[in-house]
């Protein structure tokens, strides 16, 4: 059974806003007292978080459809809806977030560290919070923005100073796990390693940690063998360390073929020609070992590397390794640049800029983006005559209609707001006027020149009532 994801493509739905509420105050001796909708509540985000007590995604391997909660609808007396709870996920330190592109949305490092991966929605205003001096009574409410939804990639890459690259069944997870704490399973067969191993070493008054990549044979940069899932665990390291076997049984390799091979694969990898090496020849409590390990000493030196010889089953050569590393470690750590704290960068809208653009389609189809007028038509509710004439008065007042006589438009031209996939289209008249003064009776809009269905059979209902005080009149006897 799998127990070590480290990459999942996860699907993450952020909560819906509640819709506004349309009410009216209704009291002993106060049948209208005024408007008293409630809002709606905020959606739920999702949020991802840093735990480094988390070591792997096989979680969101098994679940890998996530959604925030809803926010609640607003109610009448002016009672808001509960707002949708964030949904927290947490993941392991060196997390990496990416679209289905391959973009890189976030790198998540540090304990703590959070990204928003999908907002909640807006929740709507109630009729209370849309009544002004013009519109004292509006029949509306807004209806609660939709969550953002969507697939993401999360990536992790092994947060570690030290990684230890060899061929299989080297000596790698003997190695940490005489050096560190760590307890890897290991045994005398290739491959035993199948996930990468982490270990936190201690060297006088440098602590630094060390990770074992496992898989790593010829072809592993192109996806041979177990290489390519792990090769991205040595990004974040500081130093490369090659260990060789110098007790092989297998008649065809060397530790100098072996070093060979590996760095091919790193340089085929890419992205770690800058990482300091050294070379570790281990088994050298093996006389042959030994003898080898002192014949190809002097050649691996002559390629600039710093050799220490060691043997993870005797426990020799342990001290100077690990002393070699801290210093190499705490030189890296004294180079980085110190870093400084973020900075609120304030960038105020132009003076010009409108918030939306108008333009024209090859297919003669206008449309307008802008993320006021696309969250206007999202909350807008399109069987309520009053608040599309409420949508009509904001588009206007925003530079809307102007904005398309500039680009050409005319009586009956299609309008399109929002994206291609998600759009409202409609047949532009610039004569209709846009103002609250335009308005009759709540829920009744006469820039539309479809009657209100209730109106229709009210007014029925009296023609008939009249025509049958008619026929009593003139048959009523004398």
């Amino acid at each position: 059974m799998t127990t070590f994801v480290d990459r999942v493509e996860l699907h993450v739905a952020a909560g819906s806003g509640g819709h506004g509420c349309a009410s009216v105050h209704r009291e002993k001796f106060k049948p209208l007292g005024g408007p008293d909708g409630g809002n709606g509540g905020r959606g739920g985000d999702v949020i991802l978080v840093v735990d480094q007590s988390v070591t792997t995604l096989l979680e969101y391997h098994h679940s890998p459809h996530r959604k925030a909660t809803n926010g609640r609808p607003g109610e009448g007396a002016n009672r808001s809806g509960k707002d949708g709870q964030d949904l927290v996920l947490p993941v392991p330190d060196g997390t990496v977030v990416l679209d289905k592109k391959g973009n890189v949305l976030a790198d998540l490092v540090g304990q703590g560290t959070t990204y928003v991966a999908a907002e909640g929605g807006r929740g709507g205003l109630g009729n209370a919070a849309l009544a002004s001096a013009r519109r004292k009574a509006p029949g509306f409410a807004l209806l609660g923005e939709p969550g953002r939804s969507g697939e993401i990639e999360l990536e992790l890459k092994t947060v570690a100073d030290v990684a230890l690259v060899g061929y299989p069944s080297a000596g790698k997870s003997s190695l940490i796990s005489v050096l560190s704490a760590a307890k890897p399973k290991i045994a005398d067969y290739p491959f035993t390693t199948l996930v990468p191993n982490l270990g936190v070493v201690t060297a006088g008054s440098t602590v630094y940690t060390i990770a074992d990549v496992p898989g790593l044979i010829p072809g592993a940069s192109q996806g041979r063998g177990l290489g390519l899932e792990f090769l991205r665990h040595v990004e974040r390291c500081s130093v490369l360390v090659h260990i060789l076997d110098t007790a092989t049984l297998e008649s065809d390799r060397d530790p100098i073929s072996d070093l060979d091979m590996i760095e091919e694969e790193l340089k085929q990898y890419g992205g770690l020609g800058d990482r300091p090496r050294i070379a570790v020849l281990n088994k050298i409590d093996i006389p042959d070992g030994l003898d080898l390990a002192e014949m190809i000493r002097p050649e691996l030196e002559a390629r600039g590397l710093r050799v220490y010889e060691v043997s993870a089953v005797a426990r020799t050569g342990l001290k100077e390794l690990s002393f070699a590393l801290a210093e190499i470690i705490a030189t890296q750590r004294a180079a980085k640049p110190v870093e400084e704290a973020t900075r609120v960068v304030i960038r105020p809208k132009a003076v010009d800029d409108s918030g939306f653009t108008v333009e024209l389609e090859e297919d003669g189809l206008y449309r307008v983006r802008g993320e006021k007028p696309e969250r206007w038509v999202r909350q807008t509710d399109f069987s309520n005559d009053e608040a599309v004439g409420y949508l009509a008065d904001r588009l206007s007042r925003l530079g809307v209609e102007g904005e398309l006589m500039k680009a050409g438009a005319r009586s009956g031209d299609g309008v399109a707001i929002g994206p291609e996939d998600d759009a409202v289209v409609f047949d532009w008249e610039p004569t209709v006027m846009a103002g609250a003064e335009m308005l009759g009776r709540r829920g009744e809009d006469h820039r539309l020149d479809a009657p209100r269905p209730a109106a229709v059979r009210r007014r029925d209902r009296d023609a008939e009532r009249d025509d049958a005080d008619k026929e009593y009149d003139e048959f009523k006897p004398f």
